[in-house]
């Protein structure tokens, strides 16, 4: 019989390999020289790009203890710092032992580090999906560069980005154009919500969902999830499903059959 902690650890490892994976693709579609490596302990996929999400550090040991964290989280900043760019280290709390979890907000201070924000590693055993509709809402995959615009400027305004930062991370994309199940959902013509699900190691990772802050709660960014991951397996045959949800959209989730995983802290560079 498995013991819950080491399906919590299992759940925890499946989050950051999904993170190390998409990100990977992600970045080398949109540069070849991104820094995309895996070092001791440590995952770097930075593209020292204005669109800070493609700007990530993960720490990857697993069951690391008070002193292996603090040593990863003094080499983590030291690599962000000679960065041009700023960018997040994603820390999974699941990944450390008790005591180092207890640890890590004074740890992650004295290496020069303040926490952004706080998310959740969700993943989830889908059944067939029916076909999703929202009676507001007419899906569109994306496609040109127009789509590609108007998901950009979503989530630079569902996330507080200039509009600037938000373009340079996605204009010019093949893979969210090709590869990815990314979708608009438009209302009354009109760009309102998106989502995407990328195929990485036999899961579907769903990534950059955002809805407009004025059409907010209303279903939309459900729907259009539901929309990406039911285009998704029914490509790919794929049931297992992953993600990383922020605090505020972490309720979303669970309704389409997500449970949460690990706990997630975003940490940038003091300033």
């Amino acid at each position: 019989m498995t013991d819950r902690s080491d399906a919590i650890e299992s759940d925890a490892i499946e989050s950051m390999e999904q993170l190390a994976a998409v990100w990977r693709a992600v970045l080398l579609d949109r540069d070849p020289g991104a820094d995309v490596r895996d070092l001791s302990g440590i995952a770097a996929r930075w593209a020292d790009s204005r669109f800070v999400f493609w700007n990530c550090l993960t720490l990857t040991d697993v069951g690391a203890g008070v002193d292996l964290l603090r040593t990863r989280l003094d080499q983590a900043a030291a690599l962000m710092r000679a960065k041009n760019r700023p960018g997040f280290l994603w820390l999974f709390e699941d990944l450390l032992d008790a005591q180092a979890r207890a640890a890590a907000p004074a740890a992650a201070e004295d290496a020069g580090l303040a926490l952004a924000f706080s998310g959740t590693g969700m993943a989830a055993d889908l059944p067939p999906l029916p076909e999703p509709a929202h009676p507001d809402l007419v899906f569109a995959r994306v496609a040109t560069e127009d789509h590609l615009r108007a998901y950009a400027d979503l989530n630079s305004r569902a996330y507080g980005f200039d509009q600037a930062e938000g373009r340079d991370g996605l204009l010019g994309s093949t893979l969210w154009t090709t590869r990815a199940y990314a979708y608009l959902g438009l209302r009354a013509g009109v760009p309102v919500t998106c989502a995407a699900a990328v195929e990485a190691e036999g899961r579907l990772f769903v990534a950059l969902v955002a809805t407009d802050p004025q059409w907010q709660r209303r279903g939309y960014g459900e729907a259009v999830t539901r929309k990406a991951l039911y285009e998704g397996a029914r490509a790919t045959g794929l049931a297992r499903a992953t993600l990383h949800a922020t605090a505020a959209g972490a309720p979303v989730y669970p309704r389409i059959g997500f449970t949460p995983n690990s706990p997630v802290r975003f940490y940038g560079l003091k300033v």
